[in-house]
């Protein structure tokens, strides 16, 4: 039988997963081998509906307020959400705090008010996770090194770097601090010279896999400006994508896609420990 993959990152509650189809989708997914897809929170509206959402489909969760949502968020959403996450405690399907970090890529959120105040919620979330013993989901765009200070200063018990694209260096700074980098669509592009030879020479053990869906859609989904404005509509990605994905990840690597699906499961396993006890 073929190793199992994990997607370690979907957002299957996006608008573009009808909720009436998600179940049917879903199944596309695991009958292509996903066996198990963790689906981050982004903002306290939504926390119910992945959490929910999880259970339905037999995945996991995480809880977190995302830096791209920071704006619209209120300060007592911090204090909800240690609540949710005392609460749901025992619940073996929350996995992570998460989807949480920093965002210095879009130009409203590189504002110096802005920055503190992503900053802040940053580090009360890392806060949250030492608080309950959960590892984290970061979300890491230009922000690495603002990332990894949070962390030397609040440590936690490891997570994922979520669609990272950082150095090397920076790389194994997570690495060393208990986290493994996830890499999904962005490997399958020639042109994504950093992040495909990050996916080919960072060692087996710091990666997971992960779709991101519905965005960063892979090569074969991704249209391009031109070829939107001719009216071909963008590809949503899709867990299902991810063992095509594991496969042009395994061929950059070298190695046999179900070897590279069975150490990327047990790496997810590692860093987000309570997925064990639902494989």
């Amino acid at each position: 039988m073929s190793a199992l993959w994990i997607d370690t990152h979907a957002h299957l509650d996006a608008a573009e997963f009808a909720a009436e189809e998600v179940a049917a989708w879903r199944m596309q997914a695991r009958q292509r081998g996903v066996a198990r897809c963790v689906i981050p929170a982004v903002a306290r509206s939504n926390w119910d509906t992945v959490r929910e959402l999880a259970h339905r489909l037999d995945d996991a969760y995480a809880l977190g307020i995302h830096p791209m949502c920071v704006p619209t968020a209120h300060d007592t959403d911090l204090d909800a959400l240690d609540d949710a996450l005392h609460t749901h405690r025992d619940d073996p399907r929350l996995v992570a705090v998460g989807e949480i970090g920093l965002d210095f890529f879009v130009p409203e959120l590189t504002e110096p008010a802005m920055r503190e105040r992503q900053t802040r919620f940053y580090r009360a979330q890392l806060r949250l996770a030492r608080r309950h013993g959960l590892p984290v989901i970061l979300h890491v765009r230009r922000s690495a090194d603002a990332l990894l200070k949070g962390l030397r200063e609040l440590p936690v018990d490891g997570g994922i770097g979520h669609a990272f694209n950082g150095s090397l260096e920076q790389a194994q700074t997570f690495v060393e601090r208990g986290f493994a980098l996830g890499f999904g669509g962005a490997s399958t592009f020639d042109t994504a010279r950093q992040i495909r030879r990050l996916a080919s020479e960072l060692p087996v053990e710091a990666l997971v896999l992960e779709t991101d869906a519905p965005d960063i859609p892979p090569q074969w989904l991704y249209a391009t400006a031109a070829e939107r404005a001719a009216g071909r509509p963008q590809g949503v990605n899709h867990p299902r994508e991810l063992p095509r994905i594991g496969e042009v990840i395994a061929g950059l690597r070298g190695v046999a896609p179900d070897e590279l699906a069975r150490a990327t499961s047990d790496n997810a396993r590692r860093v987000l420990p309570r997925l064990a006890a639902l494989a």
